[in-house]
């Protein structure tokens, strides 16, 4: 693959590891610090594919991520899940006494909200990556500041975990989409999920309509969300996705629920990653 593949964050951090295990080893990666950057190098050409985290399984959806695939008619055109394990990381010859500020991403700072709770003298601050904040510790010598990040940050930037696996729930997935341009290279893998979006008009049972024709064509709704329409109050757009095992049931759904949704669109058809 020639152009690099955008991830939000830098070396280290969970997006690059999705991008070394969803591609290969040698893929080169194109840092970013916002998820809005992976998406900008999208439209102009930078990247071929961006790497954006959509949901996990202890904090749940991110909600903006969806909004940013679906508003800059982007498509996802596979998933990976991703263990999630954080671990606490300082400079080394350090104890956990000794940390007074613990720095990471919002959601990494939730997921580990219960270890945290035990130290009652550590300054909590949010950062916008994970790794990004192992690399400022390394670079700039800071001592009594922990990181929460992957254990392959720890190696990249040559700090001591204090303490490993300090998420709440053991097991800990994020769901990515690998996304792409629109009708941009196409999608080699097998395709029996679709992520779809839907807006529904005020009738009574249009929801329950739209589930039942799902079911009636042997879909299998693995998640469903509601997001509201910005400018349109009280009303809201719906985020589903279905698997399915035989892409003709599939095919003759979307063909009845483009007729019965007031607007439907197609996020992605890709391979299922949870088998």
């Amino acid at each position: 693959m020639g152009k690099p593949v955008a991830i939000q964050g830098i070396k280290g951090s969970f997006h690059y590891q999705v991008a070394k295990e969803y591609f290969n080893s040698n893929q080169s990666v194109l840092e970013c610090m916002s998820f809005d950057s992976t998406v900008d190098s999208l439209i102009n050409g930078t990247s071929d594919y961006s790497i954006i985290a959509l949901e996990n399984s202890i904090a749940g959806f991110i909600i903006p991520n969806y909004a940013l695939i679906d508003s800059n008619d982007l498509e996802i055109s596979g998933e990976y899940y991703l263990d999630i394990q954080h671990h606490l990381m300082a400079l080394p010859d350090q104890s956990i006494k000794d940390i007074i500020e613990v720095q990471s991403h919002p959601m990494a700072l939730l997921q580990c909200k219960t270890f945290l709770k035990r130290f009652p003298h550590i300054k909590l601050v949010e950062a916008k990556d994970t790794a990004a904040i192992a690399k400022d510790i390394r670079d700039q010598n800071l001592k009594g500041i922990a990181a929460i990040a992957s254990q392959r940050a720890a190696e990249l930037f040559n700090l001591e975990i204090l303490g490993y696996s300090i998420q709440s729930i053991k097991h800990n997935e994020t769901r990515f989409a690998i996304v792409k341009r629109k009708g941009n290279i196409g999608n080699a893998r097998t395709m029996d999920k679709a992520s779809l979006k839907f807006v529904l008009g005020h009738k009574r049972g249009s929801l329950a309509t739209m589930l039942n024709v799902m079911s009636d064509c042997k879909l299998n709704l693995t998640k469903i969300q509601s997001i509201p329409i910005i400018d349109v109050p009280w009303k809201y757009a719906f985020f589903v996705d279905v698997t399915f095992d035989n892409t003709e049931d599939y095919l003759k759904a979307k063909s009845i629920l483009m007729i019965m949704a007031e607007q439907f669109k197609v996020l992605g058809e890709y391979k299922n990653a949870r088998l």
